[in-house]
């Protein structure tokens, strides 16, 4: 299968940082429309950057809301942050950032030296890990603005974690929602009422999220679909398609 993009995954508590650069020989790698549950924040590293929606085309460092349709077209080294939009940083950025928008701009100036500083770090050999989350955490900070963000109900929040702590096994709805004592069907409402989701959506976006962090260890795409609770390798891959708009298999994780 061809590479659409090779690079670096950093994971941790909320969010993610993918350092892409597109393959030799490759001038531009484009995704299919596809949409996720993470705020995505793109920036460029030197090369080009142009998200689209179906009636909008935003070039260069841009913030993208939860479950907005896009595509993305890269050229060169780019940065792409994702961050969970219940948690208090991503409803603080969907506040100072993107308010109602799809998509929108960030203004020239608002994120500083901090990306010069992500790219200069990143081209270290070999590249400094907790130096570029550091960098991820100051963005993602600076996007926010000093809002403070609104956090989702707490039963919403512990439905959240539970199922956090259990992505290997079974989670229904109904176990989750007596975990709060609700009835699944005042679950299911209240979830999508706070996050905009629903709850199988969600599990599916913590499972790609933990299959990630596995195959950026370097494990295979079996092992990642195993270990993150998907049926198989196909399912896993069927998902991460439809939420990145690439095959998982064409993500070369260096």
């Amino acid at each position: 299968m061809r590479v659409a993009g090779r690079g670096r995954i950093l994971i941790w508590e909320g969010a993610s940082l993918w350092l892409m650069e597109a393959p030799p020989g490759r001038d531009v790698s484009t995704t299919d429309f596809h949409s996720h549950h993470a705020i995505q924040v793109s920036l460029s590293l030197g090369g080009r950057l142009t998200l689209r929606t179906k009636k909008l085309s935003v070039a260069g460092n841009a913030v993208v809301a939860p479950d907005a349709q896009h595509l993305l077209e890269a050229e060169g080294h780019g940065a792409l942050l994702f961050v969970e939009p219940e948690s208090k940083l991503g409803r603080a950025i969907i506040d100072a950032a993107l308010g109602n928008a799809a998509i929108k701009p960030i203004p020239d100036g608002r994120l500083g030296d901090l990306v010069e500083r992500l790219k200069e770090t990143y081209r270290q050999s070999p590249a400094d890990e907790k130096a570029l989350q550091y960098i991820g955490h100051l963005l993602l900070e600076r996007l926010a603005g000093g809002s403070s963000g609104t956090m989702p109900d707490e039963r919403v929040r512990k439905m959240m974690d539970h199922v956090a702590s259990r992505l290997d096994g079974e989670n229904t709805l109904a176990d989750t929602a007596g975990t709060v004592g609700l009835s699944p069907s005042r679950a299911r409402h209240l979830f999508v009422e706070q996050t905009g989701l629903s709850f199988r959506s969600y599990l599916l976006w913590l499972r790609i999220t933990k299959a990630l962090g596995i195959i950026s260890e370097g494990r295979t795409l079996t092992e990642a679909a195993h270990v993150a609770g998907f049926a198989d390798s196909a399912h896993f891959s069927r998902t991460f398609r439809r939420m990145f708009g690439i095959p998982a298999a064409a993500l070369e994780i260096l």
